[in-house]
């Protein structure tokens, strides 16, 4: 398929480059490096070789959400978001961006959230799951009270906001121990992020935000496939609710979530999960440079799904959601 695009498509600064060094083997790294620091030749050559028109571009992870100094955590984002701003600008049909956010301050991420969509036209933000704010143990969720006026902005401003893994802090990955494997895109990821999704479902956010829209990479992070157990488990027995949502999952799942395909690339999967929340609600992805792109677009172009899916998968509601002019 001609024209895709893609919103999980990473990149680093000098100052974020090392947070992605224990992701790959040592003998991969100086690969990794290369492709991460990249961005307007060997990527735009990936692209074009693989039927790929835009990449929607974000920093790498966990960079600013790993800096527990507020002030050095917006000065590291605005780095960022600045130099994005001047990629996306040499080749704007091609490149558009996701704002970094220092989310250790809700007024400081809410200042550079507007300052990246009304002055450098961003479509959005990537935050790398929680925060940790001034120490590195305080680690913050965004279901958390002072978020209340961060999450109002994004909705004014009708810009979708993608929750990207990061592992746990040490100190709360005892389930992992003796198993570094499970690390990583393996399962901490997708355990992780999975769990601060259901957070914000519970926390009625979507209640007092209704037009919120949540995007989550990897086919979901195994939420789709685990819905309805999430809803019904147990249904014989009669207890009160004890969070503060209005509605089910499912129905926050259907409405105020997009999944992507990044670094997902299996068939059963990505018909399963249309089955669970529909060919509109998701996006097609690599997780580049993490991930290969003739990998993704070779797989995708190949499913065994409908051209009329492929084609929203893949192109249409992504410009659709993120009002592209193509």
């Amino acid at each position: 398929m001609i024209g895709k695009i893609g919103l999980e498509e990473h990149f680093a600064i000098p100052e974020t480059l090392q947070d992605s060094a224990g992701f790959v083997p040592g003998e991969y790294w100086k690969e990794l490096s290369k492709r991460l620091l990249d961005v307007q030749e060997y990527r735009l050559r990936e692209m074009d070789a693989n039927g790929m028109e835009m990449m929607i571009l974000s920093l790498n992870a966990p960079a600013v959400q790993a800096i527990p100094s507020p002030q050095k955590a917006n000065e590291i984002a605005l780095r960022a978001n600045d130099f994005l701003a001047e990629q996306v600008a040499k080749r704007p049909t091609r490149f558009q961006a996701f704002a970094a956010l220092p989310l250790q301050d809700a007024d400081m991420a809410t200042r550079e959230l507007e300052r990246c969509v009304k002055d450098l036209g961003f479509k959005g933000a990537l935050v790398n799951g929680f925060s940790q704010v001034n120490t590195p143990e305080n680690c913050v969720y965004y279901d958390a009270p002072q978020f209340e006026g961060f999450w109002d902005s994004i909705e004014k401003l009708d810009v979708p906001f993608y929750l990207h893994p990061r592992n746990p802090i040490d100190s709360w990955s005892q389930i992992y121990n003796g198993h570094p494997w499970l690390m990583g895109p393996t399962w901490a990821f997708g355990q992780e992020t999975a769990v601060h999704a259901l957070r914000l479902m519970a926390s009625g956010l979507f209640d007092k935000h209704p037009k919120l829209q949540i995007i989550l990479g990897h086919m979901g992070e195994g939420l789709p496939y685990n819905m309805w157990r999430i809803d019904n488990r147990n249904a014989w027995v009669k207890l009160p609710k004890t969070y503060p949502a209005k509605k089910t999952f499912g129905e926050y799942f259907q409405n105020n979530f997009y999944i992507t395909t990044s670094g997902n690339f299996r068939t059963q999967t990505l018909i399963d999960a249309m089955l669970e929340i529909g060919a509109d609600r998701i996006l097609f992805s690599t997780d580049w440079p993490f991930e290969n792109v003739d990998h993704a677009a070779n797989w995708f172009d190949a499913a065994s799904i409908s051209e009329a899916d492929r084609l929203k998968i893949g192109r249409t509601n992504a410009a659709q959601l993120f009002k592209l002019d193509l």
